[in-house]
């Protein structure tokens, strides 16, 4: 299943101190130490990336069990307030059981985000379910050691007809990880299909975006497809579609679907057409900004416009660059919405916060000379959670608007 080592014993678990100051943050209940934090010895920084240790303050005060990584800015991660826990299967059972009973609570289906890292007390770990098959990605060094551990506990919690690892993204590089798309367990079906708002989705697991599909906009998804009705609806970074065919299935009388992906464009047009659907809809391959300029030249109008692009700002250096990008997004897709129509925008850059994609919308609003109001700005779903203390976590962001 796994060919990275086993977990050390308890009475084998390296202590880590932090300097004089430095544990009030952690004491409030914050899952992170930072390497700026700890007082480093040659010992330390030969320790493996993700095993588990002890952490204390500068006083001897146990402060629990965490994951640690020597050569990562977030150099622990808490896994455990108890300083002597024992991380196995189980206790990872006893982790995702309570997960999923909220997923219970909220979903009639079992198709969500399981597991979101920190807020469902896995940290780096994220876990999307799939009726009988799940897709994790581990983004942290201790959530990869614990492959063994979890397919033990997913195993005996739900019995998977197959166990697949997304692990990509500039997460796993920060944490000195490969990546890779492989199945871990069970056997994949030839097919795997989604239904969302009536909408039968085709899914591509192993090669797909991320893990296969973007749960994180459902509750959005719903709320665009409820003013879809007799709309003309232009989707951008469309991906499979799925914001612009739950419009055409919620009434919308034509709807272009547009993205440079010609493997996505295909599940998109696929499920248009699984969904009786293809007679209302239009497959572009187009980059965004060429394309709402060639719009613009040709004077195109629709009655709702749909924006949800890949983060504009993969690391901090690209904040500025993501701010512009977000304000020449908004100039060019508010000016060719009808009036009377509507405008959604998203970011999903963590380095760019709510009110920060607010300001460069107004800006772009400004510029194409339209006027309007928000009616709806929101995050994720609620299988993707945020713990109390890492409110910089919540990294989609959308606005709904109506446009004068």
């Amino acid at each position: 299943m796994s060919d990275h080592p086993q977990l050390p014993a308890l009475s084998e678990r390296p202590t880590i101190r932090l300097l004089p100051g430095h544990d009030r943050r952690l004491r409030a209940g914050h899952p992170w130490a930072f390497s700026n934090e700890i007082a480093w010895t040659p010992s330390l920084r030969g320790l493996p990336a993700g095993g588990l240790v002890r952490v204390e303050s500068a006083s001897g005060r146990a402060l629990g069990t965490f994951m640690f990584n020597p050569h990562s800015l977030i150099a622990a991660r808490r896994l455990s307030p108890d300083a002597g826990a024992a991380i196995d299967s189980r206790f990872l059972s006893t982790r995702l059981a309570a997960a999923s009973s909220l997923r219970a609570r909220l979903f009639a289906s079992p198709w969500y985000r399981l597991c979101h890292a920190e807020a469902d007390g896995l940290p780096g770990l994220v876990i999307d379910r799939f009726g009988g098959v799940f897709v994790v990605s581990a983004g942290a060094a201790g959530a990869a050691r614990l492959e063994p551990e979890l397919l033990d506990a997913l195993d005996h919690l739900f019995a998977p007809i197959a166990v697949i690892a997304r692990d990509e993204g500039p997460a796993r590089a920060l944490e000195g990880l490969a990546e890779r798309a492989v199945v871990l367990a069970g056997q994949l079906p030839d097919r795997v299909e989604l239904e969302e708002g009536g909408v039968a989705f085709p899914l591509d697991l192993l090669e797909g975006q991320k893990t296969g599909w973007f749960y994180d906009q459902r509750l959005n998804r719903d709320a665009v497809a409820n003013l879809a009705a007799g709309a003309t609806v232009l989707d951008l970074y469309c991906h499979t579609g799925a914001f612009g065919l739950r419009c055409a299935a919620a009434g919308a009388t034509r709807v272009t679907l547009a993205d440079r992906s010609e493997p996505a464009l295909a599940l998109a047009e696929e499920a248009a057409k699984r969904n009786g659907l293809a007679d209302r809809v239009e497959i572009v391959r187009a980059e965004a900004f060429g394309l709402l300029e060639r719009m613009n030249a040709e004077a195109k109008r629709f009655d709702l416009v749909i924006a949800d692009p890949p983060s504009f700002a993969k690391s901090r250096k690209d904040h500025g660059a993501a701010l512009k990008g977000y304000e020449k997004l908004a100039r060019l897709a508010a000016s060719i919405v009808s009036p009377g129509g509507f405008l959604f925008l998203a970011s999903c850059s963590h380095h760019v916060s709510a009110d920060e994609l607010a300001a460069s919308t107004a800006r772009g609003l400004a510029k194409a000379e339209r006027e309007g109001r928000i009616i709806r700005a929101a995050g994720a779903g609620p299988d993707h959670p945020v713990h109390p203390h890492l409110p910089e976590s919540a990294y989609l962001k959308t606005l709904l608007l109506q446009l004068d």
